[in-house]
């Protein structure tokens, strides 16, 4: 088994929407209603990697397997070095490292720019294959929002999980001058 992680580029958009809209679509690990054409999707991806911040993409044997990238938490400053992340796997390819191997580079990604803390918004508790490859990478639960979201005719509940990223909180992060 060949798993190789990669940055994402737009070359990659085409298949990211074809993951995407099954997620939109058929789970309830993202809010939207509507699956976002390529179009969209390639400009999120600009947005993302013009706002400084990690977008990978994982191959399994040569198939397009997964994605991930991190994005701003909020976007108040004193949020600056927080990030949340996004992993999605190919369906069917689940099970196989490939979330992992996302994951854990996506880590070292933010690190390597001085993000400090990150957090996985986890759509249903329910969702234990994501939790639990959380909690494997050093992420801890946070907290349960519930009942805040609407989907698929029932009411959701959020679970935030959190982990320090570099020195985390331990050191002052670069201040821009």
């Amino acid at each position: 088994m060949a798993l190789v992680v990669r940055d994402a580029g737009e070359a990659d958009v085409p298949a990211i929407a074809v993951i995407y809209a099954e997620e939109v679509l058929e789970r309830v690990n993202t809010y939207e209603y509507e699956a976002p054409d390529t179009a969209e999707m390639r400009r999120r991806m600009r947005d993302v990697l013009a706002g400084g911040y990690p977008y990978l993409c994982a191959e399994l044997d040569g198939q397009f397997a997964g994605y991930a990238y991190a994005s701003s938490f909020r976007s108040r400053a004193a949020y600056r070095w927080v990030v949340e992340n996004s992993v999605y796997v190919a369906s069917g390819l689940q099970g196989r490292g490939v979330g992992a191997a996302l994951l854990g580079r996506l880590i070292e990604a933010c690190e390597a720019r001085d993000f400090r803390q990150m957090v996985a918004v986890i759509g249903e508790p329910t969702n234990i294959a994501s939790i639990k490859l959380h909690e494997r990478f050093g992420f801890r639960h946070v907290g349960t929002f519930v009942a805040i979201a609407w989907k698929q005719q029932r009411w959701l509940d959020t679970v935030f999980m959190q982990r320090a990223l570099g020195p985390g909180a331990d050191r002052e992060p670069q201040l821009e001058t």
